[in-house]
């Protein structure tokens, strides 16, 4: 990551506010890591698209104060939206495919529970894919983090994505796609399951909800690998990565 190291904050409220302090992790990493001192310009984002160019000008045990100098859109947040929704994964795996999907321009993430995922996650894993969603966003100048959100049965994680215009189901017993992926276009959902795959009758639910069956290949891909390559397809349908 080159120029301005960059951090997330809470909600700005810019020009009116021109001074805002940063705590937390946020601040252990500026000071730690990025050795961030007083005349240090650095790059703020709330979340909400707007980058703010600050510089440091207090430094406390426990946080830093930085007075805004200007706000502007960042100009490498993706214009189409992908959802990707995947299952929960064993070890780390999560965590790869939350910090790709982010570079790639993931809108969202749902880690959901399904009938053959082995893994399991709590609020303090939600907590730490957030962290690497965040960590993700900053390293390829992102303005914003997708966000991610736990669903503990694999129909809420359908239904989330009753808006999507195009809906498409990565299954690993599908004779042949249902929907072409390079015409794709608007918003779009991502269904890959976990280590165990899906069961006929998950696939079946699936196409009640209006997902698309979609292969991958010849080949079984690990878990990671097709959320991760049908994310990076999806991007390249969609103009992401021109």
């Amino acid at each position: 990551m080159s120029g301005r190291k960059r951090f997330f904050i809470n909600k700005i409220s810019y020009p009116e506010q021109t001074e805002v302090i940063l705590d937390g992790e946020e601040f252990t990493h500026a000071r730690t890591v990025q050795r961030v001192e007083e005349g240090t310009e650095i790059i703020l984002l709330d979340g909400s698209g707007s980058e703010y160019t600050a510089v440091v000008c207090k430094v406390e045990k426990h946080s830093l104060t930085a007075h805004i100098l200007n706000a502007e859109t960042g100009g490498r947040e993706p214009t189409a939206k992908i959802y990707l929704l995947v299952g929960a994964l064993k070890g780390d795996k999560t965590e790869l495919v939350v910090q790709k999907a982010t570079e790639l321009g993931a809108a969202k993430i749902g880690v959901f529970q399904s009938e053959y995922c082995a893994a399991y996650m709590n609020a303090n894993k939600i907590e730490r894919l957030n962290k690497v969603a965040r960590e993700a966003a900053k390293q390829c100048m992102r303005s914003r983090a997708p966000e991610i959100e736990y669903f503990d049965n694999f129909a809420k994680a359908l239904a989330s994505a009753k808006d999507c215009k195009h809906k498409l189901f990565a299954c690993e017993f599908a004779k042949a796609s249902q929907a072409e992926i390079l015409n794709i276009s608007g918003e779009v959902a991502l269904v890959v399951g976990s280590e165990g795959g899906f069961s006929e009758k998950e696939a079946e639910l699936a196409q009640e909800h209006g997902f698309s069956q979609i292969t991958l290949g010849k080949r079984i891909l690990r878990a990671e690998t097709a959320a991760i390559s049908l994310t990076a397809l999806a991007a390249f349908a969609l103009g992401e990565l021109k």
